[in-house]
């Protein structure tokens, strides 16, 4: 294992550009990525402080959204606390929210999604991923009951109402990435914010928004309370859903991302952090969707138990064996992101500096 020393090294040399964050004040982009901004440090000084008990604060892009289950699973396991860390998970329900309150400082570490890294890299902001959850966004287009014979294609959401987690979000980027693919331009439908969990359920059950990108369990609890099962014209749930839209096996979604400030100057919180995740995955390998469920917060099963666990079930098959990041699957992530977010559009992106294994060995 490396130690820490190396590991500032290391870290130093991928420093591009890090001066640039301090003094810089903080804004949101019309897209709802944050602009400029000086590195959150919510724990006090910043540094690893080598005692028990660390306070780590990680807000969570819509934490009852399955997409994000290791993070919360490895807190109700007690594995954070095993590695020495107190931490604190704050639902900031939408990607683009958590990563807010992390370049404002109110948080240190965020669970969202990996192409948010990238987004701040065209900002020249280092943002560096240091464990990942997901191969797959576990994303679906799914078409509210009053409109199933009104939109029965990508291409009729034209001028219509899409819901979205938060603007700027991964679902946001997905409706983006959808239109473009389909030939119209990237703001041919207006999205709004509906969050996760019973907001997002009951905008799409009232038809209080055309369509809606959704994920598990939210999906599976909105079949159940319209009785039938909603039309999905996009689905990246499973990985033969992913090879279809994206072209690829791999597309990291959920993980675990910070500043480049923060991992310099906290490598062991960042490793023992990474260490906790990749222990919660291996026990998701390990254990059946049943045992999964039994160890998540009562709240998060919607009433149904059963229909949790079953959805956990399936989600495993999309979920990573081992926290690393494959060079594949992240070229894939910035091709949808040169798509679908202007911002990226041709800007120069060293992918290199946008992830790392390293905090995994």
């Amino acid at each position: 294992m490396k130690t820490v020393e190396n590991r500032r090294r290391s870290l130093s040399r991928g420093m591009r550009g890090s001066a640039l964050l301090a003094g810089l004040v903080l804004a949101v982009s019309a897209c709802g990525a944050p602009a400029a901004a000086p590195p959150g440090q919510a724990g006090g000084d910043g540094g690893d402080g080598g005692g028990e008990g660390q306070k780590v604060v990680i807000g969570i892009g819509g934490q009852t959204l399955l997409t994000y289950l290791p993070t919360t699973l490895a807190d109700e396991l007690g594995f954070f606390e095993e590695e020495g860390l107190d931490v604190d998970l704050q639902d900031l329900q939408g990607g683009s929210k958590a990563l807010t309150a992390m370049i404002g400082g109110s948080t240190e570490v965020t669970s969202g999604y990996y192409e948010h890294t990238i987004q701040m890299q065209a900002k020249n902001q280092p943002v560096k991923a240091f464990v990942n959850m997901n191969l797959s966004s576990g994303l679906a287009l799914v078409v509210s009951e009053k409109n199933k014979d009104t939109i029965t294609s990508v291409a009729d959401l034209k001028g219509r109402n899409v819901g979205v987690t938060a603007p700027g979000s991964s679902t946001d980027m997905f409706v983006k990435y959808l239109l473009s693919q389909n030939g119209m331009e990237i703001d041919a439908a207006a999205v709004s914010a509906i969050g996760a969990g019973s907001s997002a359920v009951a905008a799409v059950e009232q038809g209080q928004v055309d369509a809606a990108i959704m994920l598990e369990p939210d999906i599976t609890v909105l079949e159940k309370r319209i009785g039938v099962k909603p039309t999905i014209l996009e689905d990246v749930r499973t990985l033969e859903g992913l090879q279809e839209v994206f072209g690829t096996d791999a597309w990291p979604s959920s993980s675990l991302y910070a500043t480049e400030s923060w991992l310099e100057q906290n490598p062991e919180t960042a490793e023992k952090l990474a260490t906790a995740i990749k222990r919660t995955l291996e026990y998701v390998a390990e254990h059946s969707g049943e045992e999964i469920a039994a160890e998540m917060p009562e709240t998060f099963a919607g009433g149904d138990p059963a229909q949790y666990a079953d959805v956990i079930e399936e989600l495993k098959l999309t979920l990573s064996k081992d926290g690393v990041f494959s060079e594949s699957g992240t070229e894939a992530v910035l091709e949808t992101q040169r798509i679908a977010n202007p911002e990226v559009g041709e800007a120069e992106i060293d992918l290199s500096q946008t992830y790392t294994n390293e905090f995994l060995d």
